[in-house]
C-alpha cells in the first residue's frame, strides 16, 4: 500500500492534476498513516503555502473557490491535533516568511474593503500561527511583519467598531493575541529608537483610533459578550502598555529633555552635550495632527489621546526635578487640541457643542494630572522660571472666560482645577467668573449644576480662607447690578451653595460679614429701591439683593451674650437702616392704589416678593437676636415702644413691624396674596411667627391664634386644589406658581403641632383629604423618583406618615382614617356606590359623628356648658357605635348570603394602593371606635368583595394578603378587643373562611408561586391571633370555638357544590386553606388545654371531644390532597404542618391509652401508612429543597415528631437514613450559612430525637457520617500539591468552620488525661494549629481565630503537662505564630483607625503576656528553651515598630522568660544573634535589668 501512495507528491506538483484532486489528495495524505512521504507534514505545509504565495504573487491563476479551500486546508493543518502532537514530541515543522506576508496583504485588502472573502479563515490561520511557538517564529523573527499584522488587525477592528454591524469576537481575539506577542518582542528589543520608530510609524495612529472607538462604542446585546465585557478592556490596557513602552522608555528621556527644555535650561543641566537627532514630541504631534481617520472623528480621537499620552509621560518621567519638563510636555500636547486655536484668534463657531464638550473634557483630564502630580509649584515657578507656568494657566483661564460654556459640566470643572492650582490665575477675571459661572449662568440640569456648585464652593472656601469674602461679594454685587443678560435670572443661592455659605460664614469674623451686609443695604437703598417702580430689570436686581441679604442674615452666627458690644451696636444699626431705608420705602410703594391690569406686571410681583422676603427676614432675625442676646435693643422698640398684644384680626401682624401703618399693611397683604409666589409664602411665615410670639406671652389670645391658623390654611387652599405642583429646592426667593403649593404644604405639615390645636374640624378634614390625595399621587409616581434632593408634595406627605408625630395627633389620625374610608367607598363600582346599605357606604356616611371620641378631650368648653356637652357627647358616641354594630351585622349577613361586589382589575389595584397607604398608619395606636371602623373596612373588603374573572390572580392574592396583614396589625393594638362590641367572634371567622374558600376557586394555577405561600402564612397568622384573642377574653370562648369547629367540619374543599359521598371535584387551593385552618385551630386549642388548671378539666374534656371530628376531617382532607397530588409534584408546604399536628394528636392520644405495653398496635394501620408515605416523600424532597426555608422548617419539624417514635420507620429504614438525607441537604450548593442559621433550631431538634431513640450501632454510623469530610486538610487546603506549611484559607469558612473546630478541640483537650489517654492524640492538636490562617483576616475573624488557638494551647498547658514536655517544640512553634501575628497586627500605623479594632489587638497582646507568664511560672523544664524563645521574639521585634500599648504587654511577658535565662544563655544570645537583632536584644536586656529585675529583687527583699 505504501508504494501506491508514494507518488502523491508528484501528483501535487503536476500541472496536469486538477486542483480539486490535488486538494483531496493533500487532505488524504495529511490524515492517512498509509501515505509515506519523507518529512510528510513539512512537505504538505510547504505545498499549500507555495500554492497560496504563487497565487497572490500573480504567478498562478486560481478560481476563488480553490483559493478558499487552500486557506481552509492550511487552517485545518495549523489547528490539527496531529500537528500539536508532533510539535510536542519535538519534531521541527515550520512555515515560510512569505505566508506571513500573504496573510498581512489579505488583511490589508479587507481593510480597504476590496474583498471580504476568506477573511474568517485567514484570521483563524493567523490565530493558530501566533498561538503555536514553532510557527509564530515567522512573525517574531521578523518584527516588521508582526508590526504590520498588528497595524492591519487594528484597522480591521476599527472598521468593525465604526460600522453599524454587530461586533464579532474573531478579529478581537486575534488582535489580543497579536498584541501579547508584540509586547513580548517589544520588551526584548535593545534599541529604543527603533522601537520608537516602529510605534510612531505604524502603530500609534491605529492604536489611538482603536482605543477611542472601544471607549465610545455604545455596546448592544447583539455584540459578542466576550468582546464587550473582557476583550475590549484587555485590548485597551494592551494599547496603553504598548504606547508606554514604545514612546516613553527611560533611554528616550534625554531626547525629550533636549527637545522640550529651553536652551538656557539645557546649558545649565548638560554643558557641551550634542543634540540628539530624534525629536520625539514633534514626531508624536505630527502623527496626531495628520488625518489618520475621518475628519468628523479626528478631533475626538486626538482629544481622548492627548490626556492618555500625558498620563503615560508622567508615569515614566515625573519626578520632582523634572516638573518643568512635564509642564513643557503639557503645553505641547495642549497645542494638539482645537482649543489652542482659540488662543490664537480662531473663530469660536468652528467648534460644535459636542466638540466643546470633548475638548473641555480633555483639558480637564490634563489639568487633573497636573494637580495630582504636583507639577505646578507657585514659588518655584515665580522665583526660578519667571512664571512661565502661571502665564500658561492664565491664558487658559482667559480663554475659558472669553468663551463661556455654562451648559457643559467640564467647563466648570476646568475652572475649579485652575482655582485649585492658584486662585491668582482666575483672580483678574473674578467679575467674569461670578457673572458667567454663577449669577448669569443658565444651569438647570443636575449633571451641570453639581460641578457649578463645586466651583462656586471652591471660590467661597478660597476667599474665606484668604479673609477676602467682602472682595468676592463686591464683585457679586457689581454683577447683580449690571443690566441683566436675560429677563429672569436664576436664584443666587441654591440649596447646596447655601450650605457652603453657612460653613464659610461660621468661620468669618463678624465684622467682615457686616461689611458685606452694609455694602448690599447701601447699594439697595441708594441705587435700586429709588428706581424699582415700573422697571422689571431693577425689580429683578432687588430680588437678587434681597435673597443675598436673607441668606447672610439667616446663616451667620447669631448674636449672644459673649458677642462684643461694637458688633451688637453695628448689627442694630444695620437692621435699623434696612428697615428705614429699604423696607419702609417698599411698603409705601406697594400700598399705592393700582388698576387691575397693573397688578399683573412683572416688576410689581418681584418688588412684592423682595419686600415681603425682607420683612420676614427682618422680623425673624430681630426676634432671634432679642431672645439670644441681652445687649441687643430692637429698632422696633426704639420706634414703637414695647410690643403690645396684637389685634385679633389677621392684619394685626403690623404691630411686629415698626413704622408701617395698619391700613398700609392690609393693602400690601392684599397685593401679596394675589401672587402665588415668595410674597404669599412669606406672609404665611410671618403669620406663623406671629402665632409663636403670641404663644410666648403669659396669656395667649385664643381668637388671634385661631384666625392666624385659618389664614395660613386658607392662603394655599386654592393652589392646592388645582393639583399642579413641581419640586422645590427650599430656596425662599425661588418660589414660582408651581413651586408655591409644595412650599405651602411643607410649611403646614412641618408646623402641624402649632397649627392643629387652633384649627376647626373642617380644616382638619381638609388637611386629611389633601394628605390622602398627595399620598395616592406619590404612590402612582413612585417610579419617577427625582434624583435631586428637592422637596416634593409626595415626599412631604410620606415623611409625615412615617413620622412618630402622626399617631400623637389623634384628631388628624382619625380624620385621615375617615378620608381613607371615603376613598375606599369611591373605588367601588358605580352601582355599589349608589347603594347606601353597603358596609363601606355606611362607614363613610357624613352624618355620623366619627370624630367625637377624639375631639372631646381637647375641645375648649365653658364650665357652664360642660354638663350639656357631656350629654351630647354620649349621644353622639352612642350613635357611632350603633352604626358600627349595624355595619358589622350587614357584613356577616352579606357574607353568609354570598352577596359580593365584583371589582375589576383597575379597582383592585386602586384598593391595593389605598391598603398600602393604610399600612403607613400606626394601626396599633388607634382609638376603640377607629380600630373597630378600620377592622370593619378590612373585613368588608375580604368578605363582601370578589375579583372579576379577568383579574390577575397574583394581584388578587397580594390584595388579600395585605388585608390579612393589616388585620394582624390591628390585633396587636391595645384596643383590639373593641371589635367584639359589635359582633360575635365566630361570625368573623366564618365570614373570613367562607369568602376565602369561595375565592380559592381562582387559585388552582398559582399554588407553586411564592405569593400563594405568603398568602397562606398571612391567613394562618390572622386565624391564630384571632383564636388566641377569643381564648384570652374568656367570654363565650367555648361557644365561639364550638361554632367555628362545627363550621370547619361542614366545609368541603370542592370546586362546586358538596357531593353526597367523597369529593369528586377536588380543589387543591381550598384543601390547603382548610388544612391550614384545621392545623391552626388544633394548635391553639391544644395549647389552651395544656394551660388549663385542674379545676376546669371538665371543659377540657368537652373541647377534646369537639376536636375529634376536626381531626377526622383533617385526615380525610390530607388523604384526598395526597391522592390528587401529581406523582412527581412536590408536597404543598401547607400539608406538612397539618400532618405534623395530626401525628402529634395521634401520639398524645396513644400515650393516654398506654401503647407502650403493646407497641405494634398503638396506631391505626391506615394512619401509619399515611405518615410513612409522607415521611418517604419528605426524605425524597429534602436534598433538593435548597433555599426553600419555609419547606425546610416545616419538614424538619415533621421529622422531629416522626423520629421520636422509631416504630414508625417504614421497612428496613433507620435513623441513619434520615441523617444521610440531612447531610445531602446541607452539602447542597443552594444551602448557605444564612439558611443553616435560620433552621438551626429545627435541625437540632431532629438530631436530638434521632440520637435519643437510636441503637448504639446506629449512633456510631451517624457519627461517622457527621465526621466524614471534616478533616482539616480537606477544609483549608485548596490545592493538593501545596507544599507550604500553612494552607491557603477560604475567608468565608473562618467563622463557620475554623473557629467552631478550634472550640471543639479546646473542649476535648479540657477533658484532661483521664479521657484522652493517648498522648499522640493530644499532639495532633498542634498539627491543626499550624494550618489555621492568622494573616489577612478581618478584625472579627482574627479575634475569633486568635482566641481559639490560644484556648487550645492554654488547655494543653493546664490539662496535659506530660504531653507538653515531650512536644515542646511543636507547642512553641504554634505559640510563636500567635506572637508574630500580634506583632504584625499591633505595629505602629499613622492612624490607628477604629478604636474597637485596636482594643481587640490589645486584648490579644495581653493573652500573649499571660501565656509567657504561665510558661515561666509552671514549666520549669522549659528553661532549656528559654534562649530559643527570646531569640525568636527579638528576631521578629527587629522587623516591626510596635504600638507602645502593644509593646508594653509583650515586653512584660518576655521579661518572665528572661527570668528563666541563666548567664550562659545571655552570652550565647549575644554571640549568635545577627548584628541588627543583637542590638535589639541588648536594648531589651538592658531595660529588663533596669526595670523588671530591679523591681523583682525589691519585691523579693520584702517577701517572707
Amino acid at each position: 500500500m505504501a508504494a501506491i501512495y508514494s507518488g502523491i507528491y508528484l501528483k501535487l506538483k503536476s500541472a496536469k492534476t486538477s486542483w480539486e484532486d490535488k486538494l483531496k489528495l493533500a487532505h488524504f495524505a495529511w490524515i492517512s498513516h498509509q501515505c509515506v512521504l519523507p518529512n510528510k507534514e513539512q512537505v504538505l505545509l510547504d505545498w499549500v503555502s507555495h500554492a497560496l504565495v504563487s497565487y497572490y504573487n500573480k504567478k498562478s491563476e486560481l478560481e476563488d473557490e480553490v483559493v478558499e479551500k487552500l486557506w481552509t486546508y492550511l487552517d485545518n493543518i495549523i489547528h490539527s491535533r496531529r500537528l500539536k502532537n508532533l510539535l510536542k514530541s519535538g519534531k521541527k515543522i515550520g512555515l515560510s516568511f512569505s505566508i506571513a506576508q500573504v496573510i498581512n496583504e489579505r488583511l490589508s485588502e479587507a481593510c480597504s474593503q476590496k474583498t471580504q472573502q476568506n477573511i474568517g479563515t485567514v484570521l483563524s490561520c493567523s490565530s493558530g500561527i501566533l498561538s503555536t511557538p514553532s510557527l509564530s517564529i515567522i512573525y517574531t523573527a521578523k518584527c516588521e511583519l508582526l508590526v504590520d499584522l498588528l497595524s492591519k488587525l487594528s484597522k480591521l477592528a476599527c472598521q468593525q467598531l465604526a460600522s453599524d454591524d454587530t461586533v464579532g469576537s474573531q478579529v478581537f481575539s486575534v488582535l489580543q493575541l497579536t498584541f501579547a506577542q508584540y509586547l513580548l518582542i517589544q520588551r526584548q528589543q535593545t534599541n529604543p529608537n527603533r522601537v520608537f520608530g516602529q510605534v510612531t510609524g505604524h502603530l500609534l495612529q491605529p492604536c489611538l483610533l482603536l482605543r477611542h472607538l472601544l471607549t465610545v462604542r455604545s455596546w448592544t446585546q447583539a455584540d459578542d459578550n466576550h468582546v464587550r465585557q473582557h476583550l475590549s478592556r484587555e485590548i485597551r490596557n494592551q494599547v496603553e502598555t504598548l504606547l508606554q513602552a514604545g514612546l516613553f522608555q527611560p533611554e528616550l528621556f534625554s531626547s525629550y529633555k533636549e527637545e522640550l527644555l529651553p536652551e538656557k535650561e539645557l546649558q545649565e543641566k548638560k554643558k557641551g552635550a550634542l543634540k540628539s537627532l530624534l525629536l520625539p514630541v514633534n514626531t508624536v504631534q505630527t502623527k496626531l495632527g495628520s488625518g489618520f481617520c475621518e475628519s468628523a472623528l479626528h478631533g475626538a480621537v486626538v482629544a481622548g489621546s492627548v490626556s492618555l499620552l500625558y498620563k503615560l509621560f508622567l508615569d515614566s518621567y515625573c519626578k520632582a526635578e523634572n516638573h518643568l519638563l512635564c509642564f513643557h510636555m503639557l503645553s505641547r500636547l495642549f497645542g494638539c487640541l482645537r482649543l489652542s486655536g482659540l488662543q490664537q484668534g480662531a473663530r469660536e463657531d468652528m467648534l460644535s457643542p459636542a466638540d466643546w464638550s470633548t475638548e473641555l473634557l480633555a483639558l480637564e483630564q490634563l489639568l487633573n494630572l497636573v494637580l495630582s502630580s504636583d507639577i505646578y509649584n507657585v514659588a518655584s515657578d515665580r522665583i526660578r522660571h519667571k512664571e512661565i507656568q502661571f502665564g500658561f494657566y492664565r491664558k487658559l483661564a482667559q480663554m475659558l472666560m472669553s468663551h463661556s460654556q455654562a451648559s457643559i459640566p467640564a467647563w466648570f470643572r476646568c475652572l475649579k482645577l485652575l482655582m485649585s492650582l492658584n486662585h491668582l490665575i482666575v483672580e483678574p477675571d473674578l467679575d467674569d467668573l461670578v457673572a458667567s459661572a454663577w449669577i448669569d449662568a443658565k444651569v438647570s440640569e443636575p449633571r451641570t449644576k453639581k460641578p457649578q456648585e463645586a466651583l462656586i464652593s471652591t471660590v467661597f472656601q478660597t476667599y474665606s480662607k484668604l479673609r477676602q469674602f467682602p472682595r468676592l461679594f463686591e464683585e457679586v454685587l457689581t454683577v447683580i447690578c449690571r443690566p441683566a443678560a436675560d429677563e429672569l435670572r436664576l436664584p443666587v443661592f441654591s440649596a447646596g451653595l447655601t450650605v457652603k455659605l453657612r460653613e464659610c460664614l461660621l468661620e468669618l469674623p463678624p465684622n467682615q460679614i457686616l461689611d458685606i451686609l452694609c455694602l448690599f443695604v447701601e447699594k439697595c437703598q441708594t441705587l435700586i429701591v429709588p428706581a424699582v417702580e415700573g422697571s422689571a430689570d431693577m425689580a429683578l436686581k432687588l430680588l437678587s439683593v434681597s435673597s443675598v441679604l436673607h441668606a447672610f442674615l439667616f446663616n451667620m452666627r447669631s448674636l449672644d451674650d459673649v458677642t462684643p458690644s461694637p458688633v451688637v451696636l453695628r448689627t442694630q444699626s444695620l437692621l435699623a437702616k434696612m428697615q428705614k431705608g429699604i423696607i419702609q420705602p417698599l411698603m409705601e410703594l406697594l400700598q399705592a392704589p393700582r388698576r387691575e391690569e397693573e397688578k399683573s406686571e412683572l416688576w410689581l410681583r418681584k418688588a412684592s416678593d423682595s419686600a415681603l422676603l425682607l420683612v420676614y427676614t427682618w422680623v425673624e432675625v430681630d426676634t432671634l437676636f432679642g431672645v439670644s442676646c441681652s445687649k441687643y435693643v430692637s429698632p422696633a422698640a426704639e420706634i414703637a415702644g414695647a410690643v403690645t398684644a396684637p389685634a385679633a384680626r389677621h392684619g394685626g401682624i403690623s404691630t411686629f413691624l415698626p413704622g408701617v401703618e395698619e391700613q398700609c399693611w392690609e393693602r400690601v397683604m392684599e397685593l401679596a396674596n394675589s401672587f402665588a409666589s415668595t410674597s404669599k409664602y412669606c406672609l404665611e411665615l410671618l403669620t406663623l411667627q406671629k402665632m409663636k410670639m403670641i404663644l410666648m406671652q403669659t396669656k395667649a389670645d385664643l381668637q388671634a391664634l385661631q384666625h392666624a391658623a385659618a389664614f395660613i390654611l386658607e392662603s394655599g387652599r386654592s393652589s392646592m386644589s388645582r393639583g399642579e405642583s413641581e419640586p422645590w429646592d427650599g430656596d425662599i426667593s425661588a418660589i414660582s406658581d408651581l413651586a408655591y403649593p409644595t412650599a405651602h404644604w411643607n410649611l403646614v405639615i412641618s408646623n402641624l403641632t402649632i397649627l392643629l390645636p387652633y384649627i376647626s374640624l373642617k380644616d382638619v378634614e381638609y388637611i386629611a383629604s389633601v394628605l390622602l390625595e398627595t399620598l395616592v399621587l406619590a404612590k402612582a409616581q413612585e417610579a419617577d423618583t427625582d434624583p435631586e434632593p428637592s422637596i416634593s408634595i409626595g415626599k412631604i406627605s410620606l415623611g409625615l406618615m412615617h413620622s412618630s408625630f402622626l399617631p400623637e395627633m389623634k384628631v388628624l389620625h382619625c380624620a385621615f382614617l375617615t378620608s381613607l374610608i371615603h376613598q375606599f367607598a369611591r373605588v367601588l363600582p358605580s352601582a355599589a356606590r349608589d347603594s347606601v346599605d353597603l358596609p363601606l357606604q355606611q362607614l363613610s356616611a357624613g352624618s355620623i359623628p366619627w370624630h367625637e371620641e377624639t375631639l372631646a378631650p381637647c375641645r375648649p368648653v365653658d364650665l357652664l356648658e360642660a354638663l350639656s356637652e357631656n350629654k351630647l357627647l354620649k349621644d353622639e358616641l352612642s350613635l357611632s357605635w350603633k352604626t358600627l354594630e349595624k355595619v358589622a351585622q350587614c357584613i356577616v349577613l352579606l357574607a353568609k348570603n354570598g352577596c359580593s361586589v365584583i371589582l375589576k382589575e383597575s379597582q383592585l389595584e386602586s384598593s391595593l394602593g389605598l391598603l398600602e397607604i393604610a399600612s403607613l398608619l400606626k394601626l396599633d395606636s388607634l382609638l376603640p371606635s377607629d380600630c373597630t371602623r378600620c377592622f370593619l373596612v378590612l373585613l368588608s373588603l375580604l368578605a363582601n368583595t370578589r375579583a372579576s374573572v379577568s383579574c390577575s390572580n397574583l394581584l388578587l392574592l397580594k390584595f388579600l394578603s395585605t388585608c390579612f396583614h393589616l388585620l394582624r396589625c390591628l390585633q396587636a393594638g391595645r384596643n383590639a378587643n373593641s371589635v367584639f362590641k359589635v359582633f360575635h367572634a365566630s361570625d368573623v371567622l366564618e365570614a373570613v373562611m367562607t369568602s376565602q374558600l369561595t375565592a380559592s376557586k381562582l387559585f388552582t394555577d398559582v399554588l407553586t408561586v411564592p405569593v400563594w405561600a405568603q398568602y397562606l402564612q398571612e391567613v394562618q397568622a390572622f386565624l391564630e391571633n384571632f383564636l388566641q384573642m377569643i381564648i384570652e377574653r374568656r367570654q363565650s370562648a367555648r361557644l365561639n370555638l364550638e361554632k367555628f369547629m362545627s363550621f370547619l367540619v361542614s366545609c368541603k374543599p370542592d370546586v362546586g357544590a358538596a357531593k353526597s359521598k367523597g369529593w369528586k371535584n377536588w380543589n387543591p387551593a381550598a384543601g390547603q386553606l382548610l388544612l391550614m385552618a384545621f392545623t391552626t385551630l388544633c394548635r391553639v386549642v391544644t395549647l389552651y388545654l395544656q394551660q388549663l388548671p385542674e379545676k376546669k378539666l371538665q371543659s377540657a374534656d368537652v373541647l377534646s371531644a369537639l376536636l375529634e371530628p376536626v381531626v377526622l376531617q383533617m385526615v380525610r382532607t390530607v388523604e384526598h390532597g395526597l391522592q390528587s397530588n401529581t406523582q412527581n409534584q412536590p408536597l404543598p408546604v401547607a400539608f406538612i404542618p397539618s400532618v405534623t399536628t395530626l401525628l402529634k394528636a395521634d401520639l398524645s392520644h396513644a400515650v393516654k391509652k398506654g401503647w407502650q405495653k403493646e407497641p405494634s398496635g398503638f396506631l391505626e394501620q391506615p394512619r401509619i401508612k399515611l405518615y410513612q408515605k409522607f415521611y418517604s416523600q419528605i426524605l425524597r424532597e429534602l436534598p433538593c429543597a435548597g433555599g426553600n426555608l419555609q419547606f425546610l422548617q416545616s419538614a424538619l419539624q415533621f421529622l422531629a415528631v416522626f423520629c421520636s417514635v422509631p416504630e414508625l420507620y417504614p421497612g428496613n429504614e433507620t435513623a441513619v437514613t434520615v441523617v444521610f438525607a440531612i447531610k445531602k441537604l446541607l452539602t447542597g450548593p443552594a444551602v448557605t450559612t444564612q439558611v443553616i442559621q435560620s433552621m438551626e433550631m429545627e435541625l437540632t431538634e431532629v438530631l436530638v430525637q434521632l440520637l435519643r431513640n437510636c441503637s448504639a450501632e446506629e449512633f456510631y454510623t451517624i457519627m461517622r457520617l457527621v465526621l466524614q469530610g471534616l478533616e482539616m486538610r480537606n477544609v483549608w487546603q485548596q490545592k493538593a500539591k501545596m507544599q507550604t506549611k500553612e494552607a491557603c484559607p477560604d475567608q468565608s469558612l473562618i467563622s463557620t468552620i475554623v473557629i467552631p473546630i478550634l472550640e471543639t478541640v479546646a473542649a476535648l483537650l479540657r477533658q484532661g488525661e483521664g479521657v484522652l489517654l493517648n498522648p499522640h492524640h493530644v499532639a495532633l492538636a498542634f498539627s491543626i494549629l499550624l494550618t489555621v490562617p492568622l494573616d489577612h483576616l478581618k478584625t472579627e475573624d482574627y479575634r475569633g481565630v486568635f482566641l481559639g488557638v490560644h484556648e487550645v494551647l492554654f488547655s494543653v498547658v493546664q490539662c496535659h503537662p506530660k504531653v507538653l514536655l515531650k512536644a515542646a517544640p511543636s507547642f512553641l512553634n504554634s505559640f510563636h505564630r500567635l506572637v508574630v501575628s500580634v506583632m504584625h497586627e499591633g505595629r505602629q500605623k499613622g492612624d490607628r483607625g477604629n478604636t474597637d479594632e485596636f482594643e481587640v489587638i490589645l486584648k490579644c497582646a495581653h493573652l500573649v503576656e499571660r501565656m509567657y507568664t504561665h510558661i515561666a511560672a509552671e514549666m520549669e523544664d522549659f528553661t532549656v528553651f528559654s534562649a530559643f524563645i527570646v531569640a525568636q521574639y527579638v528576631t521578629e521585634l527587629q522587623k516591626v515598630t510596635l504600638h507602645p500599648a502593644v509593646k508594653k504587654h509583650l515586653t512584660e511577658g518576655i521579661y518572665h522568660i528572661l527570668d528563666l535565662c541563666i548567664e550562659r544563655d545571655i552570652k550565647f544570645l549575644n554571640a549568635s544573634l545577627p548584628a541588627g537583632v543583637r542590638e535589639v536584644f541588648k536594648d531589651l536586656y538592658n531595660d529588663y535589668n533596669h526595670y523588671h529585675k530591679a523591681k523583682k529583687h525589691g519585691e523579693e527583699k520584702y517577701t517572707a
